[in-house]
C-alpha cells in the first residue's frame, strides 16, 4: 500500500514502476480512503502501543493506494525493496531509503507474511477487484 505521503509528493508511478521492473505482477490496484474503522482492523496487532493513534490518523489523513502483486517469493520480495521501516536504517536503493524520513510518515506498507498478505488483501478487495491475468513479459525478451 502506498501511503498518503507517496500520493502528496507525486512518487506513485515511480514506486510502481520499481516494483513492474523487478518483474512483479500487478493484479489489484485501487485508489481509496481508508476509514478510522479499516485502519484499525488493518493495524490491529499495534493496538495500545505509543505509535497506534498517529498510525492510524497518518493512513486516514488522504487516499492511498492499496496494490496486489504476484510473483515467486513476493512478500520477502518486496519487504527488501521496501527497506527498514526506521528510515534511518533503511539502505539507499530501497523505497523507503531513497524516499522516506520519517517513520511517522512511511510511504509504504509491506505485508510481513503470506498470512498477512492475504489477511489485508481481503480487507481492501473484493474478489471480483482481482485480475489474473497471463503475463506474456517472456515473448519479449
Amino acid at each position: 500500500m502506498l501511503k498518503p505521503g507517496v500520493l502528496n509528493r507525486r512518487l506513485v508511478g515511480e514506486v510502481i514502476g520499481r516494483l513492474e521492473k523487478k518483474g512483479l505482477k500487478l493484479v489489484g490496484l485501487k485508489l481509496m480512503n481508508i476509514s478510522p474503522e479499516l485502519a484499525s482492523e488493518h493495524y490491529a496487532e499495534h493496538k495500545g502501543k505509543p505509535f497506534y493513534d498517529p498510525l492510524v490518523d497518518y493512513i486516514t489523513s488522504g487516499p492511498v493506494v492499496a496494490m496486489v502483486w504476484q510473483g515467486d517469493d513476493c512478500v520477502t520480495l518486496v519487504r527488501k525493496m521496501t527497506g527498514a521501516t526506521n528510515p534511518v536504517d533503511a539502505l539507499p536503493g530501497t523505497i523507503r531509503g531513497d524516499f522516506c524520513s520519517h517513520t511517522s510518515h512511511n510511504i509504504i506498507h509491506a505485508s510481513d507474511s503470506d498470512e498477512s498478505a492475504a489477511r489485508e488483501i481481503n480487507l481492501f478487495f473484493k474478489p471480483e477487484e482481482l485480475v489474473d491475468w497471463e503475463d506474456q513479459s517472456s515473448i519479449w525478451y
